[in-house]
């Protein structure tokens, strides 16, 4: 070394600032980090203030927990967010974070955020990750409310599939609800099922309801002489027809066979399947217009009851 270089050292890393999310100011206030050091590489600001040790992952549970916890004490997390909470994906890790204030709290305007002001009842309200987050049955209405068009039902769907909110439950409160959201909270939930395995099987579902079709059983199990032969993703079991919908899966090796012998037994046994590509998702009325026509084609006939679940 040459007599007067400088040495280069490690940015400080306080083991206690290395297990999760911190206020900037208060670790320099107590004299773990100094202003610049807090600006070195090692870590990474998450909202204003709110900060974390480069090597920990972000996801959007970790910084809904930093934000209720740290960045805005006293906010519920809500919405997509609180979702999340409960285990239940319906943000990505960079999507705003959703949260709700009392009415009385000043607005607040944070990068990354999304914040509300709404009364959220006490039993709406229950602890999770160690802060506040609306309850399962709060989520699902609140998303009902909210969300645009098709996006809501799907949503609702995902919420109900967790087995955390009975769908008559939700339905029953969603009924006496009022107020802005409401009659769209009334016609999500309407339309919502906890059966459905996929956002696109629900969008399927809620298309060819909202044209007018027969109610379809989501993730019918058919069966002939109580063998099984394959299950379904929407089905009309008095007609003996099924629409499958088609995702990235079916390119999989080997599966273009095994789809084959699923379809022969299911042929067999006396079913019509239509199949549904994304695409054909982008063309609602030629879609629409084949699973009428299937409807069609079999309704003429008098079918023995489909065995099935």
């Amino acid at each position: 070394m040459r007599h007067g270089a400088a040495v280069s050292r490690p940015p400080a890393q306080p083991s206690r600032l290395t297990t999760g999310p911190f206020r900037g100011t208060t670790a320099v206030a107590r004299g773990l980090l100094t202003a610049d050091q807090l600006r070195s590489s090692a870590w990474r600001r998450l909202f204003r203030d709110v900060y974390l040790h480069r090597d920990l992952p972000v996801t959007h549970e970790l910084r809904a927990v930093a934000a209720a916890g740290l960045l805005l004490p006293g906010a519920v997390v809500s919405g997509r967010s609180a979702a999340v909470l409960w285990g239940i994906e319906l943000a990505g890790t960079d999507d705003d974070v959703e949260l709700t204030l009392p009415p009385g709290r000043h607005p607040v305007r944070v990068g990354g955020l999304r914040v509300c002001r709404a009364s959220l009842a006490g039993d709406d309200v229950e602890g999770r990750r160690g802060v506040p987050a609306t309850t399962p049955e709060a989520t699902a209405l609140d998303l009902a409310r909210h969300l645009e068009g098709d996006d809501a039902v799907v949503a609702v769907d995902r919420v109900l599939a967790s087995g955390l909110v009975d769908l008559g439950a939700l339905r029953g409160r969603a009924a006496r609800c009022t107020g802005r959201g409401s009659a769209r909270a009334r016609a999500v939930c309407a339309l919502a099922d906890e059966r459905s395995e996929s956002p696109q099987e629900t969008r399927l579902r809620v298309l060819l309801l909202r044209a007018g079709l027969p109610v379809p059983v989501p993730q019918f199990t058919v069966r002939v002489g109580g063998r099984f032969v394959a299950r379904v993703d929407l089905a009309w079991p008095d007609l003996r027809v099924a629409v499958e919908y088609d995702g990235r899966w079916h390119a999989e090796a080997g599966q273009f066979a095994r789809d084959r012998q699923r379809l022969n037994r299911l042929q067999e046994a006396g079913w019509r399947v239509v199949f549904v590509t994304a695409a054909d998702l982008h063309r609602p009325g030629e879609l629409v217009a084949r699973v009428t026509r299937a409807l069609a084609a079999v309704s003429v006939r008098s079918p023995g009851p489909a065995a099935g679940s």
